[in-house]
């Protein structure tokens, strides 16, 4: 394994465990919210916004996580009547254009960040809110990385995607 997928595997951890963790704070938030507001008839003023970025967030770890399984949105209703060389080449295809596209995502949402961080608002708790809209940037470009990893496997004749530990399909 070249250090590419090493470093794909790292990152892959980290994401998990952020998902985790963002999703049991999300929980542990959202019944204390209910519970302080049907008990107290208070909640936590930052409770909501923090709700709601925590759901951008795991949205957005969960595009690069299926990008790493390679179980985002595809269409391959045509890819199945092709030969295994030709699907591969297809398939090659479609990462790097993903790659592109993706690229071009990550840049848009960097210049997105930097004009937010220029314009100095802030969110819950005096938070700027460029950090929390730092996961754009960030999400893109790993989807853009894992495009390209799995474009240049493809290319150098490696198999696409990752098999099952069953030895199924993809």
């Amino acid at each position: 394994m070249d250090r590419w997928e090493r470093l794909d595997e790292a990152i892959d951890r980290i994401e998990t465990v952020l998902v985790v963790i963002f999703l049991s704070a999300m929980m542990i938030l959202a019944f204390l919210q209910i519970f302080l507001r049907n008990l107290f008839t208070t909640g936590l003023a930052w409770g909501d916004v923090l709700l709601r970025n925590l759901v951008l967030w795991i949205g957005f770890i969960g595009a690069t996580l299926a990008t790493r399984e390679g179980k985002h949105i595809n269409i391959d209703v045509i890819s199945r009547s092709l030969s295994p060389t030709m699907r591969t080449f297809v398939e090659s295809g479609i990462h790097l254009f993903s790659f592109f596209i993706c690229g071009l995502l990550t840049y848009a949402s960097l210049k997105f960040v930097k004009n937010e961080a220029q314009m100095g608002t802030t969110t819950l708790l005096g938070i700027p809110i460029w950090i929390l809209e730092v996961i754009l940037p960030i999400t893109f470009g790993l989807m853009a990385f894992r495009f390209a990893l799995r474009s240049m496997k493809g290319i150098s004749g490696m198999k696409i995607g990752r098999t099952l530990d069953r030895g199924g399909e993809e």
